[in-house]
């Protein structure tokens, strides 16, 4: 009966939606009620009230084991702990879906309430909150509805979540994923109503700076989870695999972080409105791009939900419709949008704009790669691999570019410019440093590859401006916005420390009998198969090894594991990995061969931890910048 309550008021609440839509566009359209913005707002209020109570209650049924409805017989289980019976509910399509909406409300609610009364831009954003939430609602309801019953009776016990799925990690990574992707319906909503209303002289930016900003943050943060736990649940290395659908995540960060300075640079100076307008739609209409990857199954990957055409169909066509509504108001108000205020060469807004082009081209060559073996399959039936060669070769030289913008943008002041001279003197410490630290990088290990140096210095050009900057604000008392310096040096960090984990990390693949000890190289001396016992835990059986490794002058133990889950059969690899500030010693169990050995594979990755700093940094980077925000 809980069941059939939460689906009964998730199909109130689309009603809701519905009305709101048409109280406003058939009734009173040009000519606006008094009441009418009252009214429309609390429906809308109340329609988000009882997607909030419908969700509670779904977790509730997954909590209290309720087998007749069939998304929960197929994604959870009795045995499993409470916390994972409640992350059951996304680990597939229909209950990530229903989380999805819950944030997509989540951030509406807040942002509807946050604005004065009478906001000239208030019952527009409105309007376009509430169409997108009922698409995604229509789209939930109609084509994947998670409270379908197994009818007459429900079953026994339920099927289990994917194991893989187990993990703590993996059980926050997609919520602060997912209210990075929704958070940017703020921008996306207020720039179409702003756009719409044609009132130009309205101040805009304000109103969505800092829930863009937090967006990022959880993007930012989602998106650096799913690489820790890649890292240790698939030993993907720690960053980039270059996965389709990793790569439509990437895409919205990218957009976002070339919108929030775009944003800055419209704010405060009053330049390149039309560039943070397009990027504001961009995210959100490339949001909407990777559900659509993600749920339609057109793609094969670990990500991937589903494989349905009908909730691809839709998802392609709603998706579509949105994105043309806000793109063709944006073409159709453009001429009005060109501002005479031009912005100077040579100054902040300047080198902004060339970030933002290369970020657009970035955006542009990720599209093209996750999009043409599609567009060939579908013509030809040919399947074409585009792997990491291709991003790598591409990403390498627009990295190094915007490097050297940032470096000199450090000293670059807004709406002035800096003259060759300056130019030179901003250039000419940094690129001197990174150039003697490069090759110091070349000498010591002996390795080269162009990509992975183009990396290096480009990172250690970001890194030493800042140096440099942070210099002379200790010395001479020069302003710097630690905000933005500390998210530099994060975005700096994280191309050296990926670029050196590039060409110093490696993998040794060993078969090994219990009792016996081999040496690997120089820096593991002694790799010794000490033990191996099987453990009982509560849906799952564990086989762990007990590997003693000479690493360095030093004794590490460690216990990889297989485990084999009960309810689906299903066998993961658990690593051990032995962590330092510089370095990883992963190790992996795998199968027994029939002369009774074992295999295991053996990778000492460099820097890992540094990824993850980097990514704290940046973020860290941005809460300073929203502090600042408010309280100046």
């Amino acid at each position: 009966m809980i069941g059939e309550i939460a689906h009964f008021l998730s199909l109130s609440a689309a009603v809701l939606l519905i009305l709101i839509l048409i109280f406003n566009v058939f009734f009173s359209f040009n000519k606006i009620h008094s009441n009418q913005l009252t009214l429309s707002l609390r429906l809308f209020n109340q329609a988000c009230f009882l997607v909030f109570v419908s969700f509670g209650m779904y977790i509730y049924l997954a909590i209290s084991d309720d087998f007749s409805i069939v998304y929960i017989a197929s994604h959870s289980n009795s045995q499993l702990p409470v916390f994972y019976k409640v992350t059951s509910i996304w680990s597939a399509h229909e209950g990530s879906m229903f989380l999805w909406i819950v944030f997509l409300t989540g951030w509406s609610i807040l942002f509807l309430n946050s604005l004065n009364k009478n906001h000239p831009l208030k019952r527009l954003t409105l309007l376009m909150l509430s169409l997108i939430i009922l698409g995604f609602m229509l789209f939930l309801l109609i084509t994947s509805n998670p409270f379908e019953r197994i009818l007459p009776f429900g079953v026994i016990e339920g099927a289990d979540i994917n194991p893989i799925l187990q993990d703590p990690a993996l059980a926050i990574h997609p919520p602060m994923l997912y209210l990075g992707y929704v958070g940017f319906v703020i921008a996306f909503s207020y720039i179409t109503a702003y756009l719409f209303n044609g009132d130009f002289e309205l101040q805009w930016e304000q109103d969505i700076k800092n829930w863009s900003f937090v967006a990022w943050i959880f993007l930012t943060i989602g998106i650096t989870l799913g690489s820790w736990w890649a890292y240790y649940e698939l030993g993907w290395g720690g960053y980039w695999f270059w996965d389709p659908v990793e790569n439509v995540a990437l895409m919205p960060w990218l957009a976002s972080t070339a919108f929030m300075h775009s944003l800055f640079a419209s704010s405060k100076s009053n330049v390149l409105k039309a560039w943070t307008m397009f990027l504001g739609i961009l995210i959100f209409s490339l949001s909407l791009f990777g559900a659509f990857i993600v749920r339609s199954g057109i793609i094969d990957s670990v990500h991937s939900f589903a494989n349905d055409p009908e909730r691809g169909l839709y998802l392609l066509g709603f998706s579509g419709f949105i994105s043309l509504l806000a793109m063709g108001i944006f073409a159709y108000r453009i001429p009005s949008l060109n501002s005479s205020k031009l912005v100077v060469i040579g100054s902040k807004e300047s080198f902004l704009s060339m970030n933002n082009i290369l970020m657009i081209t970035s955006i542009f060559s990720i599209f093209l790669g996750v999009t043409y073996p599609l567009i060939i399959e579908s013509i030809s039936g040919d399947k074409v691999s585009i792997g990491p060669p291709y991003y790598n070769t591409i990403f390498a030289p627009i990295i190094l570019i915007a490097s050297i913008f940032i470096m000199i943008s450090v000293d670059a002041a807004w709406q002035r410019s800096m003259s060759l001279r300056n130019i030179s003197l901003t250039a000419a410490i940094p690129s001197v440093f990174s150039l003697i630290i490069t090759y110091v990088v070349w000498y010591a290990t002996g390795i080269f590859s162009i990509l992975a140096y183009i990396g290096i210095f480009s990172g250690l050009l970001i890194l030493t401006s800042y140096f440099v900057r942070v210099i002379n604000n200790l010395f001479n008392n020069r302003f710097i916005n630690k905000g933005s310096a500390i998210a530099h040096i994060g975005l700096g960090l994280l191309f050296f420390v990926v670029s050196m984990n590039s060409i110093l990390s490696y993998e040794k693949n060993l078969n090994i009998s219990l009792d016996q000890t081999v040496a690997v190289d120089e820096s593991v001396t002694a790799f010794s198969f000490d033990d191996i016992k099987v453990i009982k835990a509560s849906n799952h059986d564990i086989i762990s090894a007990e590997v003693s490794i000479r690493q360095d002058g030093k004794n590490v133990l460690l216990n990889p594991q297989k485990r084999k889950y009960i309810t689906r059969g299903q066998i993961t690899s658990e690593s051990a990995i032995q962590a330092t500030i510089l370095k990883d010693t992963y190790l992996t169990i795998g199968d027994q061969l029939e002369n009774g050995s074992w295999t295991f594979s053996l990778k000492i990755n460099y820097f890992i931890k540094w990824i993850w700093i980097s990514s704290a940094l940046m973020v860290l980077g941005m809460l300073i910048t929203i502090f600042k925000q408010k309280t100046s």
